[in-house]
Parts: C-alpha cells; sequence; structure tokens
C-alpha cells in the first residue's frame, strides 16, 4: 500500500513541484520510497510501503518504455502471480517480481477490462505515452480511495485530499449537500462529494479515461446485487454455511500473500476471531495479534479483552494488549484528525489511529475484521426492515444522526440546502421497488455506509502509520456470495447468523454467542473534563466564528449537556460537530 498522485494539464507541461507537495503529503502512507515522472502534460508521483517485490526494480512511478506505459498504484492484487503467469504466455516480459508491472503488463494485454481480472484492492493511474491518455481506476469495494481537484484546463489525483491541498487551487467552499449528509448520515458523504467543492471522488468499481482533449469516459465495471437467486432456493441452511466458511477461508488465504509478516487485528469479536482461527488453520505460523483498550468512562467498559485474550490463548497467537490513557486519547486527537482524507465522526477512528501507531512497531500488514457487520446484517438496524412497509421511514429513524428539524436547527440557514439525506434514501429504494427493503438497505449500506465509514477510517488511520491494512470480508467474491444469502439467515439470531454457524467448529462458542461488542472510545461519547475542554476550544476558535457552519444557540445546548445529545447509534451529538470543525482548521481550510 502507497500513495498515488498526480496532475493532467490540459494547457502546457505538469506541475512537477505540485506533485512533489502532494507526494510529500503523503510520505506516512509510503515511508520507504519516493518518486515522480513527468512527461509533456501528465506528471505522476509516487510514497511507497514496499509489501510485495521489496527490491527497487517494483519502486515507482513504473515505466515501461517498451509499452510507453507509465504508471502508480496503491493495493495489492493477490492474484498477481497467477496473471503474471497467463501474461509471459502472451509474450510479455517482466523486469520485476512484484504487482505493479502485473497491472501495467495487464492494462496493456486487455485495457480497461483488466480491472475485472484483478482479486484485491486498489486504485491506480496509467498514462500512455502515444496517445496522452489518463486511466484512473478504483477497487469494487472502494478499499482503496482516489480524489480529484479539477480546475479550467487541470486535473489533480490523489490518495488523500490534504494530499491535493497541499498542491493549492483548491475550491474550499464547504458543499452544503454533503454538509447535510456529514451531520445526517453518521458523516457518509456518499462520492462523488467531499465536503468540499473543489474536490471529488472517484466512486468505487470505476474506471475513468481522460482523453488529451478533456474529453472523459467513467464505466462502472462492477455492481452488487444483494437479494435471493431462483437458482438457490435448494440450498439448505447447511449449505450457505460451509459456502460462507469456504469463501472466507479463501479470501483469507489471498490475503496471506506478503513479502513481509503479516498480523492481525483482534478486537475479540467473530469477525476478526474468524480471521485468525482460518489463518491458524492455512499454517500461519508466529501468528502476531493485536487489542486495544480504553479507560472506562461513566459505566462504559472501553476494552475487551478478556475476549481477545481468549483467542490469542486458543490459537497460540503473539497476542500484544494494548490499554490506552484517557490522556492519551486526547494527545492523540490532532494526528488522527490530521490523519483524516475526510472528516470521519466516528470514536473509533482514534481507536485505530492509536493501534495503528502501536502495532507498525511489529509488522506491516495486518488483516482485519472491516466488513463483515455490513454484508452480513450484524447492526441493530436491519431485523426491523425485514417486515417493514415504511423502508425509507425506518431506515431514517434508526441510522440518521439528525432529522431534518434538528438539521434546521444546527445548521446556519446560509448552509441549509434541502434534506439530501432523506432524499437519498428514498431514490434507493425506488430504484429497485420490486426488492425487500432488507436487501435494499444490505446493498445501501455496502455500497455507500461500507465505503466511506469503516473503510476509509481503516485506511487513513492505518497508513498514517505506514500499516498496510487487508479486509477478507470485503474480497468481493465473498460479498456477491453473501449478497446471495437470504437475509433470514444474515440478520436473525442478532445478527450475522450465517457467519456465526460458519465459525462454529472453527472459534470457541464463547466468541461466538457473546454479546455484539463495537470498538469503545468512553471518552469521545461523553464528553467530560480535558476532553470538553478540548471541544470548546475549537468551537471558540476564530476560525469557527468565522465560517458560521452552525447556529450558535444549538452549539450552546450541546456544550451546556453533552452526554444526553447522543445519536441513535449511540455517538456524541457535541463531538459530531467538533470534529468537523477541527478537521478544517486542521487542514487549513
Amino acid at each position: 500500500m502507497c500513495g498515488l498522485c498526480g496532475e493532467l494539464n490540459f494547457r502546457g507541461p505538469a506541475d512537477a513541484a505540485a506533485i512533489a507537495a502532494m507526494a510529500g503529503a503523503m510520505t506516512p502512507r509510503g515511508p520507504d520510497a519516493g518518486g515522480a515522472f513527468v512527461q509533456d502534460r501528465i506528471g505522476l508521483g509516487h510514497r511507497r510501503l514496499s509489501i510485495i517485490d521489496l527490491a527497487t526494480t517494483s519502486q515507482q512511478p513504473m515505466v515501461d518504455a517498451e509499452l510507453g506505459l507509465a504508471i502508480v498504484f496503491n493495493g495489492c492484487i493477490y492474484n498477481y502471480r497467477e496473471l503474471r503467469a497467463e501474461l509471459i504466455t502472451k509474450g510479455y516480459r517482466f523486469f520485476s517480481e512484484g504487482d505493479t508491472e502485473v497491472i501495467l503488463k495487464a492494462y496493456a494485454a486487455w485495457g480497461t477490462a483488466c480491472v475485472e481480472r484483478f482479486l484485491g484492492m486498489f486504485a491506480f493511474a496509467i498514462s500512455e505515452r502515444d496517445s496522452g491518455r489518463l486511466v484512473l481506476a478504483r477497487d469494487r469495494l472502494g478499499i482503496k480511495p482516489l480524489y480529484l481537484a479539477e480546475t479550467p484546463g487541470r486535473l489533480r489525483f490523489a490518495s488523500t485530499l490534504p494530499a491535493l491541498l497541499a498542491a493549492g487551487d483548491v475550491d474550499t467552499s464547504i458543499d452544503e449537500v454533503a454538509l447535510h449528509h456529514y451531520m445526517s448520515f453518521h458523516a457518509v458523504v456518499p462520492p462523488p462529494r467531499t465536503i468540499l467543492r473543489g474536490v471529488k471522488k472517484l466512486p468505487p468499481a470505476t474506471v475513468l479515461t481522460i482523453e488529451p482533449d478533456g474529453t472523459r469516459r467513467e464505466h462502472t465495471y462492477w455492481r452488487l446485487s444483494v437479494g435471493a437467486r431462483p437458482a438457490d432456493r435448494r440450498l439448505t441452511e447447511l449449505d450457505w454455511r460451509d459456502a460462507v466458511r469456504d469463501a472466507l477461508t479463501q479470501s483469507v488465504r489471498r490475503r496471506m500473500v506478503a513479502d513481509v509478516p503479516v498480523g492481525v487485528l483482534l478486537s475479540g469479536g467473530v469477525d476478526s476471531s474468524l480471521v485468525v482461527a482460518l489463518l491458524a488453520s492455512l499454517g500461519q505460523s508466529d501468528l502476531k495479534t493485536f487489542a486495544i483498550g480504553f479507560e472506562s468512562v461513566g459505566g462504559l467498559a472501553g476494552d475487551e479483552f478478556r475476549w481477545s485474550d481468549l483467542v490469542a490463548r486458543e490459537f497460540g497467537t503473539r497476542h500484544e494488549r494494548i490499554p490506552i490513557a484517557s490522556s492519551r486519547t486526547i494527545e492523540a486527537l490532532p494526528g488522527a484528525i490530521a490523519a483524516m482524507s475526510e472528516p470521519m465522526m466516528s470514536h473509533d477512528a482514534v481507536g485505530f489511529y492509536l493501534l495503528s501507531e502501536e502495532v507498525s512497531r511489529h509488522v506491516k500488514v495486518v488483516q482485519s475484521g472491516q466488513g463483515a457487520d455490513e454484508i452480513f446484517g450484524g447492526y441493530h438496524w436491519y431485523p426491523p426492515l425485514l417486515a417493514s412497509n415504511e423502508p425509507v421511514e425506518d431506515y431514517a429513524r434508526v441510522y440518521f444522526d439528525r432529522d431534518h428539524a434538528e438539521m434546521a436547527e444546527a445548521i446556519a440557514p446560509a448552509h441549509m440546502n434541502g434534506d439530501a439525506s432523506r432524499a437519498l434514501v428514498e431514490s434507493y429504494f425506488a430504484d429497485a421497488p420490486e426488492a425487500r427493503p432488507i436487501d435494499r438497505t444490505l446493498q445501501l449500506d455496502t455500497e455507500i455506509m461500507l465505503v466511506d465509514d469503516p473503510v476509509k477510517r481503516v485506511d487513513n488511520m492505518t497508513m498514517a502509520f505506514g500499516l498496510e491494512a487487508r479486509v477478507p470480508f470485503l474480497d468481493h467474491e465473498l460479498v456477491e456470495l453473501a449478497a446471495r444469502v437470504p437475509a433470514e439467515l444474515k440478520v436473525s439470531s442478532g445478527g450475522k447468523h450465517i457467519l456465526k454457524e460458519a465459525a462454529r467448529g472453527v472459534v470457541p462458542d464463547a466468541v461466538i454467542d457473546r454479546p455484539k461488542g463495537y470498538f469503545p472510545v468512553p471518552a469521545l461519547k461523553y464528553i467530560r473534563g480535558p476532553m470538553l475542554d478540548f471541544v470548546r476550544d475549537i468551537l471558540h476558535q476564530p476560525a469557527a466564528q468565522r465560517r458560521g457552519l452552525f447556529n450558535e444557540s444549538y452549539v450552546q445546548r450541546l456544550l451546556a449537556a453533552p452526554d444526553k445529545a447522543l445519536t441513535p447509534k449511540g455517538h456524541s451529538k457535541l463531538w459530531q460537530v467538533a470534529l468537523l470543525e477541527s478537521w478544517l482548521q486542521t487542514h487549513g481550510v
């Protein structure tokens, strides 16, 4: 995993200084090496985290003079060896042993359709020397990010939004629709928008081709369809259980490919515990696992060490407990916020940041359990959608942080612009009226919420310390299988029923049958003492007063009783407001 950037200038030579500034801003994502390539109107920059083929022959930007192609790439192609062998039979010659060159040769062989052959996570940019064409692409589940900033005559792109800001000349005014999503849709801002008008993001499963004259073609190469298939009606619960276990085993196996050791972020929940169990069954020896815990606040427990310890003992891992004092949480907040490509209000962002800081001292690659709740129906808002007659209303009630009436109380009139989040959900359900509400909900969460909440959070926080996170639950073949499993087999028994059954006999029953846990950071839910001082200082900064995003009466109400203002998901509304303002101040907006 790395950081990529570049510029396509339609009026003159690419700006080498801007490319250097963008790449420099992403040094934490790629601490091992860096490089740049400028040819006429196209420039590419890169920061490298060496995971596969540690030799200099795999450094980027990678240029193949024979093919007339150059590439910058972020991610990992797990089936690169198989593709490499196939390309060799077609007559392609390789000068490196890594996956970057495989993408380059695959593009030469199959054009933009090459993305359909890749098993993995990726964002890349390929420039064609002879045509002047630029091709940008992103993986199916949006695991790897790609941001765009366009001005008249120029397009820049990068793995992070702050990298684009580092190059300058970005419209940093607030996108009102994105602001509504942030405050209502749990900080999820669906692509192509971001909180800033001048920055967009390439949607997942998308290839964008840009010609030298600015003509562009955007192609979506993969779509998920959630719902039972007629051909699957004969399958029993045991059939689904075995299929899920086999597919997850294959996914975990694929993500073992690396030329450095691979560890696991072990929360002690069924998802990460199953990853550990499968790695052990696949012969992974000397496996390192890591768990983090926080001080309790207001009776809310801040760690789940008892469960992660149990799993570590069961499978003989080299386990690291990482206890975090509340004071350390506050100290880490500026760094965590700086690492966010977009403002993310979920409490566990700082948890992943601190965890990644420690884990990066031991390994460069970890597997993680993110994504299981979305694809296997693990959240509390899914069961009400099973038989819902008003799916939009039911979804909004259990998921939205605020209804539209409270939005009007919170956001200054100049920044109110309709009920964007409600309109998005309404259009999503109306787009497939014949589908079951529960299936549309699961698809909505997989395609939108998953990408721009937990997946983005894991990428940003781990890459802040040059740590590559791999997410086996987001193998697209496993996601496609999970989409076909009947909803009742997913959301029953407290959620993730079929996944829990697949785990039986593999993971201790005590872990499978425990109450669902989250990644608790109590100090950000119950904002008191020094944390309240931190928040108050942010909201009273002159920059916040000048910006005027929020109604002062609303902010004062939250400050007066922060513990009483929680979203339906149990998150602090005060922290949500403060986090956005802090992110804007941190990045000089």
